[in-house]
């Protein structure tokens, strides 16, 4: 996704400056009189302007965009990792308590066992 930003800004770079580039070549070699050309000049200067910061403008609303999808996506596996690091910890605890009880009544069967074989050897 980062690529076609990139790529997205520099097209709109490059729209931007060849519109310059065209416009003041264009200007240049068209037949007029030095008032006329400054004034189309100075009316090609605006228009570029306000092109500039509407282009601008929608390529800030389209990374604040971005950015918002960006932190829903992270909340939500956030989210997701939360659930599963809680269901994980849960079998843990309860592999954990099994294995304390297995381990309990071994404790019981052998304390039972070495309980029963001691008054059989008196």
């Amino acid at each position: 996704m980062s690529d076609r930003d990139s790529d997205f800004g520099a097209f709109i770079s490059g729209f931007v400056i060849g519109g310059l580039v065209g416009a003041a070549v264009a200007l240049l070699l068209a037949p007029q009189s030095g008032e006329e050309t400054r004034t189309i000049i100075r009316e090609r200067g605006i228009e570029l302007k306000e092109q500039v910061e509407q282009t601008a403008m929608e390529t800030r609303a389209k990374a604040e965009k971005l950015a918002q999808d960006a932190r829903e996506r992270a909340e939500e596996l956030q989210k997701k990792g939360q659930v599963i690091l809680e269901e994980q910890r849960s079998r843990i605890e309860h592999a954990v308590e099994t294995g304390k009880k297995s381990a309990r009544r071994k404790k019981s069967t052998v304390k039972g066992e070495a309980e029963g074989e001691a008054p059989a050897e008196a």
